[in-house]
């Protein structure tokens, strides 16, 4: 806290950091560089933090833990690792078939990941949710009008494994009774979410949801690695594809593309999402859609650099920094016929 008592102030008065003297119990608290006064609540995570004397105090909720997979590669692991892989293959994403436990798992979410434009970068086209280990049906949600790609969701239950489907917004919404939840935007954006139960317990591309990102980069045998190819390489489901040897750099292959994507990805360093940024660092949220927006150079430019800035609004959302950022000119919500 900045609150300190000393001779800036009369005695039993505190600075307040802000340039006045306050008395103890309202003391005011900081967060991402933002000052709130005693009193004030903010929600990190799922939970309700109270500023109380200069210190904030927190309920102690343990919280659904959110992968996200979106665009060209880009993954954002539980414990909030920032990486990318383009590998051209079917991966593990998530699931609880770990360790000691790979024979007594109730999950497994596997995406197919396929090139998109012509740098050699990959998007999620198809996203398989296995619940259960004895799948006997299976149910197939598409939108094959979407570019830059088909996407296709399958979800393969078990007959004791319930699950729900609905469309909020953008989104079509998978919830099993199971404690596992994938939300979708029917092109190359997903979410997954799991309940507290599976801390610890899961492993794949999205980590391993132990509260600890300097080990999100355990391979399927089992070892921490530093480096993102080696990981993404031992999640392939099939030994027949090809490993990624080399990170792509799309705008260093497509140089005219990028002057474009700096200006157009600009908005989410831009005044726009201000309030989000204290919240959430844009820095890599920009990079990934320049990125993309250099990428996607076979038609559904625009959907690529969309789903990259809505990938940035999402994340401002969870921080409770709502963002209006859609325009008629600005990736509009709806189709005009």
């Amino acid at each position: 806290t900045e609150c300190v008592s000393g001779c800036v102030c009369p005695e039993g008065l505190f600075d307040d950091g802000r340039g006045g003297c306050v008395e103890e119990k309202d003391c005011p608290c900081i967060h991402n560089n933002e000052w709130y006064s005693s009193g004030e609540k903010i929600k990190v995570d799922c939970n309700t933090c109270t500023c109380q004397k200069g210190v904030w105090r927190c309920t102690n909720e343990v919280c659904y833990g959110t992968c996200m997979i979106y665009g060209s590669g880009h993954y954002n692991t539980f414990d909030g690792k920032f990486y990318d892989f383009d590998g051209s293959c079917e991966y593990v994403a998530t699931q609880d078939f770990c360790g000691d436990k790979k024979s007594s798992g109730s999950f497994s979410i596997i995406t197919e990941n396929v090139p998109c434009g012509t740098t050699g970068v990959t998007c999620s086209k198809a996203i398989k949710m296995f619940l259960g280990v004895n799948s006997q049906v299976m149910k197939i949600l598409s939108n094959r009008s979407a570019t830059p790609l088909p996407a296709i969701l399958e979800v393969i239950p078990e007959s004791e494994l319930l699950y729900w489907n609905r469309t909020v917004g953008l989104y079509l919404v998978i919830e099993a009774s199971n404690g596992v939840m994938l939300i979708w935007d029917k092109k190359t954006t997903v979410f997954i979410k799991l309940s507290p139960d599976y801390k610890g317990k899961v492993c794949g591309l999205c980590g391993n949801f132990d509260d600890k990102s300097n080990n999100d980069f355990t391979t399927r045998s089992g070892l921490q690695v530093a480096n993102s190819l080696k990981f993404g390489n031992s999640w392939k489901q099939s030994p027949m594809c090809p490993d990624v040897t080399q990170e792509i750099k799309p705008c260093d292959l497509k140089p005219h593309r990028k002057s474009w994507a700096e200006k157009e990805c600009s908005i989410i360093q831009s005044d726009v999402f201000k309030i989000c940024h204290s919240k959430v660092d844009p820095h890599p949220f920009y990079e990934a859609c320049v990125h993309d927006a250099c990428s996607c150079d076979s038609g559904g430019d625009c959907e690529c650099f969309c789903s990259a800035v809505a990938a940035y609004a999402q994340e401002c959302t969870k921080a409770e920094a709502c963002v209006f950022w859609r325009t008629p000119d600005i990736c509009r919500e709806y189709q005009i016929n």
